[in-house]
């Protein structure tokens, strides 16, 4: 059975990993970047300003909600809380096994790309959100595939269609991606950091997630705007500590990088050609598993907050990308490729990083430093980060649940969720990750296609922020797409 389940997995990875679907993912990214005149940069200032800026400054943006919505810093919590979790370090780690320190380049250039893709999905998820009957926000790609896609003329089918496919693969996604591969990562980090039995952190995992998750996405949110800044800051704090002690060897480091994303040497032991094209997949693929730019996840619980105006809520997933990528990735990376746990000349592990394997090199890294303390600290690390993730993707998949079966089944599928805890804690780990991937790609694709297709309404609705905003232009605001909630919204906008 397993064998089977393995071989049917490895197919469907092939297609929708295969390089039509990275280069969809890219020329998606490049089409944002260029139709928003490169916001993520011509506007950096105003965007970190109104997002991680704004947190110190603005109360609207973490003040919390008598209704049913959740704040701006809530989202964006809950939103880092199921993208900053063992990708950032068993997947980067990965991605340096198999592509070498070039993959790193390709990581960040998918990222800089990505953050338009997450931003415009942010923006379509504001303008086609929807309140349900009991006064929540919904919203996600499903949405704006039925509503936006699905309202241009001979598109209601495809629309509806896509809609139901993406719903369906986020379901399945979430049991994967978001449940089974992030346990498994932590019942064998904390056996192997403590010797404790994983079906007994399983057992404990089992009712730590229950106690969050079954209380509602207001729960989950309270709890991770609480954790995820604490969980964020100590382990940049561990990383930064071991960058700064080794920082010698950062010139090579970056020369290692820029060598291997460009196929100046070997990758991994490849020759040139293969090495060069296993760096760019390899730092795509761990790339998106991270940040989820484009896999249309994260839109599910941006618009949830209590944003009135979509370019916002679309500028804290530019923000979104950045902590996760560009920072919390990067040193990730730093640290692995500073520790020698790679030989920066050729690319390959160690003989001693590669006994312990890719899934434990960050262990491996910061046992260099400090010991077997270090060893603590990261499975500490990836229970904290994997954790979360679990409580933030369980908000997707409730979502997709909610779309495809009504507000009803959501009940059912928490409790399903939490039973599925157990599964991961004994499922083997290859496979579900390698699962986790294959759900990942299946979402993207439907999700890329309504972006792409709406792209138009993004630069409309950002040349409107722009203009009222910044060039202070007395037009309408652009909130939705249904005229009924622009009237509501329009109510008391600044």
């Amino acid at each position: 059975m397993i064998e089977t389940i393995t071989k049917v997995n490895s197919f469907l990875n092939g297609i929708v990993w295969g390089w039509p679907a990275l280069i969809l993912l890219g020329f998606v990214g490049v089409l944002m970047t260029c139709l928003t005149r490169f916001f993520q940069l011509s506007h950096f200032g105003h965007w970190i300003k109104n997002t991680i800026g704004a947190i110190f400054g603005d109360k609207h943006v973490t003040k919390h909600t008598s209704d049913r919505s959740i704040s701006q810093f809530q989202s964006l919590c809950t939103a880092l809380a199921a993208t900053v979790g063992t990708g950032n370090i068993v997947g980067v780690a990965g991605a340096i096994a198999v592509g070498g320190p070039g993959a790193v380049f390709w990581m960040w250039l998918i990222a800089f790309f990505g953050m338009m893709t997450n931003y415009s999905e942010n923006v379509l998820g504001i303008l086609y959100r929807r309140k349900n009957s009991k006064g929540e926000w919904c919203g996600g790609a499903m949405y704006y595939l039925r509503d936006g896609l699905g309202g241009k003329p001979g598109l209601k089918v495809v629309g509806t269609v896509l809609a139901i496919l993406f719903s369906c693969f986020c379901l399945l996604a979430s049991f994967c991606i978001g449940n089974m591969s992030q346990v498994n990562s932590m019942v064998s980090n904390v056996n192997t950091a403590f010797g404790i039995p994983t079906i007994a952190t399983g057992i404990f995992l089992f009712i730590a997630v229950s106690a969050v998750i079954l209380g509602g996405l207001k729960r989950i949110a309270s709890f991770t705007e609480k954790i995820v800044p604490f969980m964020v800051i100590a382990y940049l704090a561990g990383t930064l500590i071991i960058i700064v002690m080794h920082f010698k060897a950062i010139p090579a480091v970056f020369v290692s990088i820029f060598q291997g994303a460009f196929g100046l040497k070997s990758a991994a032991g490849g020759v040139v050609g293969s090495g060069i094209a296993l760096a760019m997949q390899m730092g795509m693929k761990r790339g998106v598993f991270s940040n989820e730019a484009g896999l249309g996840s994260s839109v599910m619980v941006h618009s949830s907050s209590n944003v009135k105006e979509p370019v916002r809520q679309g500028m804290w997933g530019i923000f979104e990308v950045f902590a996760d990528t560009i920072i919390v990735c990067t040193l990730t990376a730093l640290t692995i490729l500073t520790s020698g746990a790679v030989d920066l000349t050729t690319g390959q592990l160690t003989e001693a990083a590669a006994e312990v394997g890719s899934n434990s090199l960050m262990s491996y890294a910061f046992s260099q430093t400090f010991g077997k303390a270090g060893a603590w600290f990261i499975a500490l690390a990836i229970l904290l980060f994997a954790y979360s993730t679990v409580l933030g993707w369980s908000h997707y998949g409730s979502t997709a649940c909610e779309y495809l079966f009504g507000t009803k089944s959501v009940v059912v599928y928490r409790v399903v969720f939490v039973l599925i805890v157990l599964a991961g804690s004994v499922i083997e780990a290859q496979l579900a990750w390698d699962i986790s991937d294959t759900f990942n790609g299946m979402m993207m694709i439907p999700n890329l296609i309504g972006v792409l297709v709406l792209s138009p309404v993004v630069m409309k609705c950002t040349k409107n922020y722009v203009d009222r905003r910044l060039k202070g232009k007395k037009i309408k605001p652009m909130l939705s797409m249904f005229p009924d909630i622009q009237a509501e919204q329009e109510k008391g906008l600044e």
